[in-house]
């Protein structure tokens, strides 16, 4: 589906792989992971893996203000925007569409040539004779020609009237109206096409005549069913402001929705037609200012991906993809895969020599045991989803993402740490959330009451935990609430946390 993400998947089920072949390549892989992985001592490993994140999450999309461009970017952009200018002014920047009637087929040229030629001279002839009969009605003749002639002169101006409000994702393209968004769109082009401007010009003028034939302007107010809405959404941003698209492979292993969706030619146009839809919602939330934001992130999950196997949805992902990247450059910031199978690691080693640099550099792939830790290093974890270990729930009455701070412990090897939330109004409810990464840890909640005199009460009993927790308590007396969470592994795991008080009423 999106898009520009499942390139890669598209690009898989566009290869036909020998099944021995495929797991070689896999084994091979896993292999080279191992050896090395054996090879390194847990700190240095620790170290590794923060120097990985380091890196990934250096990663930046490139400046949108001119004084960061190159001279032959800002080269490149200038003639950009005269071409974009000129054809607007011109009125060419569309396909005119053709008024001329077709020829005849039940004659030839040579036919068609013979009757305009004799239907001309037999005009001539009988003007020539009306001309003889009464020469004073030359001059009302040439009167009437003159005004025949205005007329349709007239009638070209209405049709070559120049329109100047030509827009895109609702950035007007005209240059001269100097609005900054405009170069931000311009940009998108001129890096889909490594800066050549006559290949990203001419993708421009398509993108148009596309947007113009699948009736863009009109997609966002049509209803085309909510069966889909689980396989792909909209919800939150990452840490630099990018709104988040979901791709939930595993949805479409379901065969009934399947066949709902794949089934005939007609579903699978649209499934397309929804998948544009939701690429133009996420665009809305876009601001394309020159130190805004103005692409997506994507996040695909492959845990229980139909693969490439089934082929109505290679054949729908294909076109998609076709879709989104040709007519959507740029909008991609990062595309993160989760839940990877190791055919798909394999799959993408064959195909990597093939895709350009910059392509590669948005792409991260996480296992299942790492989506976690893969995620924070892009997202909050107040905005990770709980299925992905997060503290996000789809309907959450108790906590919204600029509610309260969330709190960050180390859980070093062999450890054991506690969060003291204090309950010293009476009365009180009081709510937190706790989440691990990095794997199973024991865990256990109480309230110590600030009375010595009075007994712990014990919330929840030690119990080993590996994903998200919520729990509530309310207070009879002033004390405080104890959260024990103890690592016995060798490993060092993260705690992430945070609380909220509902005061009594009275």
């Amino acid at each position: 589906m999106t898009v520009e993400v499942q390139s890669e998947a598209t690009q898989v089920a566009e290869v036909v792989v020998p099944q021995e072949e495929l797991l070689e390549a896999t084994k091979k892989v896993v292999e080279e992971v191992e050896n090395e992985n054996e090879k390194i001592k847990e700190d240095e490993k620790e170290e590794a893996k923060l120097k990985t994140i380091e890196k990934s999450s250096s990663y930046r999309e490139e400046s949108n203000f001119l004084s960061d461009l190159k001279e032959n970017e800002k080269k490149a952009l200038n003639e950009l925007k005269s071409k974009v200018e000129e054809a607007i002014l011109g009125n060419t920047l569309f396909k005119k569409e053709e008024t001329n009637t077709k020829k005849s087929p039940e004659k030839g040229d040579g036919e068609e040539k013979k009757d305009v030629e004799v239907k001309v001279d037999c005009q001539v002839g009988e003007e020539e004779g009306k001309n003889e009969e009464n020469p004073d009605t030359n001059v009302g003749n040439s009167e009437e020609k003159e005004k025949e002639k205005e007329k349709e002169e007239g009638d070209l101006d209405v049709v070559d009237e120049v329109d100047k409000e030509i827009s895109i994702w609702g950035v007007p393209l005209l240059p001269s109206k100097g609005d900054e968004k405009t170069n931000v769109v311009l940009l998108k082009f001129l890096r889909a096409r490594d800066y050549k401007v006559n290949e990203s010009f001419e993708m421009l003028k398509k993108t148009l005549e596309w947007r113009k034939e699948f009736n863009i302007q009109s997609i966002l107010e049509e209803d085309l069913g909510s069966d889909l809405s689980p396989s792909a959404y909209m919800s939150g941003i990452d840490s630099q402001g990018h709104p988040i698209c979901y791709n939930i492979f595993g949805v479409l292993d379901d065969e009934e929705l399947y066949n709902k969706t794949f089934g005939t030619e007609e579903k699978r146009n649209q499934f397309l037609r929804w998948r544009v839809q939701l690429m133009e919602k996420g665009i809305q939330q876009l601001d394309f200012k020159a130190g805004g934001v103005s692409s997506l992130l994507q996040i695909n999950d492959l845990k229980n991906s139909p693969g490439p196997s089934k082929k109505e949805v290679r054949v729908a992902t294909k076109q998609a993809v076709d879709l989104l990247q040709d007519n959507y450059p740029e909008f991609v910031a990062k595309n993160i895969f989760i839940n990877v199978p190791f055919w798909y690691y394999a799959v993408h080693s064959l195909l990597s020599p093939f895709l350009t640099q910059r392509t590669k550099s948005k792409f991260v792939f996480a296992r299942s045991a790492k989506v976690t830790e893969t995620l924070l290093k892009y997202i909050p974890v107040q905005e990770i989803p709980i299925q992905y270990g997060g503290l996000k729930r789809e309907i959450d009455f108790e906590f919204s993402v600029s509610d309260c701070e969330t709190k960050q412990i180390l859980l070093k090897a062999g450890s054991t740490e506690t969060i003291e939330i204090p309950a010293a109004d009476v009365e009180s409810t009081f709510i937190w959330d706790v989440t691990i990464v990095g794997g199973e840890v024991s865990y256990k909640e109480e309230f110590v009451p600030e009375d010595e005199t009075s007994y712990t009460i014990i919330i929840q009993k030690d119990k080993k935990v590996s994903s998200p927790i919520r729990n509530t308590f309310k207070n009879t007396e002033a004390g405080k609430i104890v959260l024990t969470i103890k690592n016995a592994s060798s490993k060092k795991k993260k705690a992430f946390y945070r609380h909220k008080i509902k005061k009594s009423a009275v």
